[in-house]
């Protein structure tokens, strides 16, 4: 239900909707869409699970056209880790050198894909990084080195294993990437942070900080009020009892700002002009209307607008609706056309 309540909040006043929604008080589509949600989220989360992250997401196939050689990414380090051996001990007492693995599958267990990671890199890895946990853990318990479950690039993978069966000469012997003290050899590559620093991850910082930026500035400099003028298709205009010529208007004016604000709305190039609103009728016929639109909604209005006999001396006439908030000086305008008969030649 946090899922979807969260959603319903993007497309209303939230703390408004989320005390109609407790009181049983908001639409039925806010209802709805929660109920969908919720519905879906138990499914996905519940039933389906890692089948979502291997079958339906679209992350591991935009994560490995990304990747290069010196990604860092979880590695199982066999080049230290094989052969493995279950007895370490009896192994040892047989004069048997096995690699760091102990076969005791922790790395599988807390994996929530429920895949191996000594099988190498796979699509269902999410990255969790717990296989790393769970190895770190077993490591620290028989007195080894951490890192046989690592973030590592190839590059330093392919070196190390170079190192471990002697430029590939052999199979992996745990004694060429062991000292004598016991601990791994100098020759051994590990992370450096310089792997950060690279012409493709400031390729990559770049892109994603322009997209940022430009985010931002879309948000901070986005209009907070928008009219919209849509003329009636029939009639297209209407002569009245003393000869004036009048056209209807459907006008929506968006107030986007949490709180209530009252716009003027007026004409301008269309001189001799009047307007009246319908649900505004307090208000006397003239060129400029005071309409008060509540938080975060929009105000449909049906306006007629017109015109002196004396005044139409042509079939169409362009001319602009503008709004305007006068506290906080926002403006919009929309471009119309007023319709009138065509005059007698």
């Amino acid at each position: 239900m946090a899922t979807g309540g969260a959603w319903i909040f993007y497309f209303a006043d939230a703390p408004t909707l989320f005390m109609s929604f407790l009181t049983f008080q908001a639409p039925a589509i806010a209802y709805i869409t929660v109920g969908v949600l919720t519905a879906t989220t138990f499914v996905f989360a519940g039933y389906m699970r890692e089948q979502v992250c291997i079958y339906m997401c679209p992350w591991p196939r935009i994560q490995a056209a990304m990747l290069d050689e010196e990604s860092l990414v979880v590695t199982y380090n066999d080049w230290r880790g094989e052969p493995r051996t279950r007895g370490t001990k009896k192994a040892a007492a047989a004069g048997i050198r096995g690699g760091d693995c102990v076969d005791c599958n922790a790395c599988v267990v807390v994996c929530p894909q429920g895949i191996d990671i000594r099988d190498g890199q796979q699509l269902e890895c999410i990255t969790c990084a717990l296989c790393i946990d769970a190895c770190d853990a077993v490591m620290d318990k028989l007195g080894k080195p951490r890192g046989l479950i690592s973030y590592a690039t190839l590059a330093e993978y392919n070196e190390n294993m170079k190192l471990a069966t002697a430029n590939n000469t052999q199979p992996i012997s745990p004694a060429l990437v062991y000292g004598d003290d016991g601990n791994l050899s100098k020759g051994v590559k590990m992370f450096r942070i310089r792997h950060l620093f690279r012409p493709r991850t400031f390729v990559y910082m770049g892109v994603w900080s322009a997209i940022g930026i430009g985010l931002l500035v879309a948000l901070f400099s986005r209009d907070r009020l928008e009219l919209n003028v849509l003329h009636d298709r029939n009639p297209q205009f209407v002569l009245e009892s003393d000869g004036s010529i009048r056209n209807g208007y459907s006008v929506k004016i968006l107030n986007m700002i949490p709180e209530p604000r009252t716009f003027l709305l007026s004409i301008e190039d269309l001189p001799g002009a009047t307007i009246k609103a319908v649900g505004l009728e307090d208000q006397p016929e003239a060129q400029t209307l005071s309409v008060p639109v509540e938080p975060d909604k929009l105000r449909n209005l049906k306006l007629f607008v017109t015109v002196p006999a004396t005044a139409a001396k042509a079939k169409s006439h362009d001319f602009r609706f503008t709004v305007v908030d006068k506290p906080s000086g926002e403006t919009d305008s929309y471009n119309a056309t007023f319709f009138a008969p065509e005059p007698p030649k």
